[in-house]
């Protein structure tokens, strides 16, 4: 009975995303859309399930921060690195899906390799110091930095980027402006579902939602020249979907940076290619408030410690997804909020999109 009821939110979940797919496809009348979902969903399900018996021969095992609530020490016998199970199958897609243009698939192959390798670095080295912590945020941000950067510029130089972005008063933003805009998205989200993978499901569930919504939306536009764009985003849905089913609570393995970095460049990099910035904002709703948790945690301390000579704290514990849990929520009612709430945005940028 428990184990039905754990499996009820998740059983929901792929429902509501695989309806969602399918009805796309039916739409547009190409079925090949609710396929390659398929196939990643299987391809996902199956890599992660040999891939959780070849982590564990290997002793990968999940390194907890000494501050998490002390159940969490519970999750030291998990393996992690998860990333490493779902990523390769999205670059093998990339490979074969057609692009528009070869330099176009590169760029993005290229872009979401380097994010994949910086993750897998931090995994190694946190294994080699038996800490949760591989490389320090500086160390991350830097080839972040870079990849986000040289990905910016080789569609600038080749004419791919569209600088056709309005402001809400309909007003094009200066190409300065619009460039930081970018560089922002594309790192910022890679560090937003970072943080946000701190619990069992949520980064994996709130991800597959926001490829769904995102792909869904693309769909919507009616452009040809879009279906590149939505073919991949309905396959990393799938992909992060199989996966799912091995990483919802409790959790039998977990992303790691591999993944978590890898999946918010992802989505950065998509909305770039297909100028979905705002509606990405939306759907991204529950990676931004989780790192804004974070980033006014730490503000708030050292303003306080500054002025008082203590620092004080807004939460329990940042990011947002711990401090329910210190206030007493159990992890898995937590995720099952935090994927409703996904949802919601999902839906409002779909039923927006479909209006206007």
């Amino acid at each position: 009975m428990i184990g039905k009821i754990r499996n009820q939110s998740f059983k929901l979940l792929v429902f509501f995303i695989s309806t969602t797919i399918l009805i796309g496809s039916l739409y547009i009348s190409n079925y090949s859309i609710f396929i390659i979902f398929c196939l990643s969903l299987l391809a996902s399900i199956y890599s992660t399930k040999f891939g959780i018996y070849l982590i564990t021969k290997l002793n990968l095992f999940q390194n907890i921060q000494k501050e998490i609530l002390p159940k969490h020490s519970e999750k030291k016998t998990t393996p992690t690195m998860g990333g490493t199970l779902i990523i390769p199958l999205f670059l093998l897609i990339v490979l074969l899906i057609d692009f528009p243009s070869l330099l176009l698939k590169l760029i993005l192959f290229f872009s979401v390799l380097g994010y994949f390798l910086i993750g897998l670095i931090d995994d190694l080295l946190s294994f080699q110091k038996k800490s949760n912590q591989g490389l320090s945020a500086l160390q991350k941000f830097i080839p972040q930095s870079l990849i986000a950067t040289l990905f910016i510029f080789s569609l600038k130089n080749n004419d791919i980027l569209n600088f056709n972005l309005k402001t809400l008063n309909d007003t094009f933003f200066e190409q300065s402006i619009l460039l930081t805009i970018i560089f922002l998205l594309i790192v910022g989200l890679s560090n937003a579902v970072n943080l946000t993978d701190g619990l069992d499901g949520l980064a994996a569930g709130c991800s597959a939602l926001t490829f769904c919504g995102l792909g869904t939306e693309l769909l919507l536009r009616n452009d040809e020249n879009l279906m590149v764009y939505i073919m991949i985003s309905f396959s990393m849905c799938g992909l992060c979907l199989g996966f799912l089913k091995y990483n919802k609570f409790p959790a039998k393995i977990f992303l790691g940076d591999t993944g978590s970095l890898s999946l918010g460049a992802i989505i950065g990099l998509i909305s770039v290619l297909t100028n979905s910035f705002y509606t990405t904002l939306v759907m991204c709703g529950i990676f931004i408030i989780e790192t804004l948790s974070v980033i006014c945690q730490v503000s708030y301390f050292k303003i306080t410690k500054r002025f008082f000579l203590q620092g004080k704290r807004l939460f329990l514990m940042s990011p947002l997804h711990h401090h329910y849990e210190l206030k007493g929520i159990k992890e898995k009612k937590i995720v099952d909020i935090f994927w409703i709430v996904n949802t919601m945005l999902v839906i409002l940028v779909i039923v927006l999109k479909m209006h206007f």
